[in-house]
């Protein structure tokens, strides 16, 4: 009975020193952080203000380097800081919607960085809604302000 209750106290100690480790090792490391995981385009106008930038900090011990970042299509474009976030240091990713695409934007990027691994990627949501292209009438656009297009 000794020997069961002595073989339970090393699995139980073995266990909390690899979770004590794992813990060490993301607080040593770099850590991504944000207050939100949504960039919200909220109402935007046709062919309008397709940029917005997404702010994060590196709360780690170690510099943060991002490694990837990409859309869920060729619509949404990120971009992303080349240069490692130093501890304490906050980055930006800017990101481009295409707005000449009307509807409602439901995309995703995806942040790939140096952290420990299951815990180096971060999936962010764009939101949104492009109001439909303005009507020209049926009038060619050539024909409108009586000046040709493009010339």
């Amino acid at each position: 009975m000794k020997k069961i209750a002595l073989l339970l106290g090393f699995m139980v100690a073995g266990v909390f020193a690899a979770t004590t480790n794992a813990s060490a090792q993301a607080v040593l490391g770099p850590k991504l952080t944000y207050t939100t995981d949504v960039v919200s385009y909220g109402e935007v106008e046709y062919a309008g203000n397709g940029e917005r930038a997404w702010k994060f900090k590196n709360e780690g011990k170690q510099p943060l380097t991002i490694t990837s970042a990409k859309g869920s299509c060729g619509c949404t474009v990120p971009e992303y800081p080349k240069e490692p976030i130093m501890p304490g240091k906050e980055g930006i990713i800017k990101i481009k919607y295409d707005t000449k695409r009307p509807g409602p934007i439901t995309k995703t990027v995806t942040i790939t960085t140096n952290e420990p691994e299951g815990s180096n990627t971060h999936v962010i949501q764009v939101k949104g809604n492009v109001k439909a292209a303005p009507e020209n009438n049926g009038v060619p656009a050539k024909e409108q302000g009586g000046a040709p297009v493009g010339n």
